[in-house]
Formats: C-alpha cells, structure tokens, sequence
C-alpha cells in the first residue's frame, strides 16, 4: 500500500480529529499532497493541499481556520488536525498524491491515491 490513510471516527459537534496518511517514500517525495472529501450522493470536495519544499499551504473555504495540513517529513506522513468539527464535515476522507505539481484542486491532477478514513460528526 503507497498511501494510508487513518485517524478517522465518529466524533461529536465541536470535536477534534487528526488525520494521518503514511505513504512510502516514492510517494512522498511527490511535490504536492493534498486532501479531499467524499459525503454520499456526492462529488469527491478538494480540502487542502500542501507543498513539499516550501510547505505552502492552501484551504477550502468551507475548513478555512479550523483545518490544518501538515507534513513530518522524517515519518514520510501527511496530516489534517480538524478542529470545531461540523456535521457537514461528515465524509470519507482521503488523501492523495499530485507529482507534476499542478497545485490544483481538482481530484483529477492527482495521481495516487490512499483509501478514504470516514469521519462521522455527530449532532
């Protein structure tokens, strides 16, 4: 498995989760990692993205504040610390991996990616 995702569960209004993606060393190396959502009846959302020299960093608006991308770059994983969780953050999360770089938010420009961690918040 290139990318493993992990961390999710059923959390309430107001919670927090961290997310984890641990990916091989190939697929880490790639120039942007980014994160994306899936509710049911719906179309996989961009959420973050993240480059890996600069770290730059770039949010939906609807997790804009609350969420956080990061990289630890000596564990070859990627993370989202979702904070004031909502019951629209409700989804399958994945994460994924963009080589060219495009620096895009379209699930398309990714090449690779991990099977989604589902995320329930509860009301």
């Amino acid at each position: 498995v290139q990318l493993q995702a992990s961390g999710g569960g059923l959390v309430q209004v107001g919670d927090s989760l961290r997310l984890s993606c641990a990916a091989s060393v190939r697929i880490y190396s790639s120039t942007v990692m980014g994160w994306f959502r899936q509710a049911p009846g719906k179309e996989r959302e961009f959420v973050a993205r993240i480059r890996r020299g600069s770290g730059t960093s770039y949010y939906s608006d609807s997790v804009k504040g609350r969420f956080t991308i990061s990289r630890d770059n000596a564990k070859n994983t990627l993370y989202l610390q979702m904070n004031s969780l909502k019951p629209e953050d409700t989804a399958v999360y994945f994460c994924a991996a963009d080589y060219q770089g495009s620096w895009s938010r379209r699930p398309s420009e990714y090449e690779l990616w991990g099977q989604g961690t589902q995320v329930t918040v509860s009301s």
